[in-house]
């Protein structure tokens, strides 16, 4: 079990967009996992809230890294 507590790469880079997404190198990446995550969550096949916070992270991710967040 991991127990380190410091936040990734990944959710560093989320935290700055979204704090300051004019501005961020990562403004593409969210703004195409967002784009998609609205869309699933409008679709009606969302059967937990979570699942679509999930989504858009593991979304980020893949913008972010280029790899598959599924893969870990």
């Amino acid at each position: 079990m991991k127990n380190d507590t410091s936040p990734s790469p990944v959710g560093i880079k989320l935290m700055d967009a979204v704090a300051n997404l004019q501005n961020s190198e990562s403004q593409e990446s969210f703004a195409k996992a967002l784009e998609i995550t609205k869309a699933y969550a409008g679709s009606g096949a969302v059967t937990h809230y979570s699942a679509v916070a999930r989504l858009f992270f593991d979304l980020f991710e893949m913008f972010e890294t280029g790899k598959d967040p599924r893969e870990k």
